[in-house]
């Protein structure tokens, strides 16, 4: 039976294969190693078959460790720790972003910048490993990178709040901090990429989906009216407005979208209303709704 210090976390393990983290855990969850029912990792009898234990930190709570000998399993060992990623493969590490989200995330970074031919690759990207690419079907430019693009800490923290996730911690390696989420942080922050303070996360996901296209746009802006009466958000290339309605609202703010409902067809306003269950699908919703006001994005 292995000793308690001659176990890894899954931290460590990555390390000594030489893998970026993110990758051991989705590919450990891929085999049925592990696990998330709820906030956090835990084994499954697969995962307890290969040798997983629990340690109890004071400091981080329960986390799975592995024996140090699993390092030359087979299925480890087959791993790629060389793999290229586009932004389409990045979307299974922040679900629930598309690939046309992060691409832009990307180039808010200042990895990237699109163009006519597509997504061409910057300075700054090419110092982090970016590379490139034309599509041999149409002839577009995208830009691949090295998987360890998802450990960057920079890359890492944006795209997993974008992603309605928190952040983690940047722990001691006998720690295991969960790239995923963390439920020992607070809530993510209800600010939008551009500064914004808003009131939800849909209304996050929606300011940052507007900046993210290059959208100005104005948070909680005043109708045309005498009365006072206020959009979530206004656009105004195409004098948009844009209502969100949460999946549960009060009786006095059901009444308050009813009555703005009201109002702008009374004035034949533009106005899209984005629901919750539009939160995962916005480039079809609010990306098509925008482009049938004649507003490109």
């Amino acid at each position: 039976m292995p000793r308690d210090d001659d176990k890894l976390s899954t931290t460590a393990l990555a390390r000594k294969l030489d893998i970026p983290v993110q990758q051991l855990f989705a590919v450990l969850k891929d085999y049925g190693w592990i696990q998330r029912p709820s906030d956090s990792w835990v084994l499954t009898p697969k995962g307890e078959f290969e040798g997983g234990t629990y340690h109890s930190s004071r400091r981080y709570g329960s986390y799975i460790v592995w024996p140090d000998t699993l390092a030359t399993h087979p299925l480890l060992q087959a791993i790629e720790s060389n793999q290229r990623i586009t932004a389409a493969s990045m979307c299974s590490y922040y679900k629930p972003l598309h690939a046309r989200h992060i691409n832009r995330a990307l180039a808010e970074l200042g990895m990237q910048q699109h163009s006519t031919l597509g997504w061409e690759l910057t300075r700054l990207g090419k110092s982090l490993g970016g590379l490139q690419e034309e599509s041999g079907s149409s002839g577009a430019f995208y830009v691949t990178w090295p998987h360890e693009i998802v450990d960057n800490p920079v890359v890492h923290r944006e795209l997993t709040l974008q992603s309605g996730q928190v952040p983690s911690r940047r722990l001691p390696a006998d720690a295991e901090p969960d790239l995923f989420t963390d439920s020992n942080t607070a809530p993510p922050s209800l600010r939008g990429i551009d500064g914004h303070s808003l009131q939800s996360t849909l209304q996050t996901r929606v300011c940052n989906w507007l900046y993210l296209a290059q959208l100005a746009h104005a948070y909680r802006r005043a109708l045309p009216t005498e009365e006072l009466v206020y959009a979530d958000f206004y656009v105004p290339l195409g004098c948009v407005y844009i209502d969100c309605w949460e999946e549960e609202l009060n009786a006095g703010e059901m009444s308050g979208k009813f009555r703005k409902r009201e109002i702008y067809r009374e004035l034949n306003l533009p106005y899209l209303e984005i629901n919750a269950a539009d939160g995962d699908r916005l480039d079809e919703v609010l990306g098509r709704g925008l482009i049938g006001f004649g507003v490109r994005c």
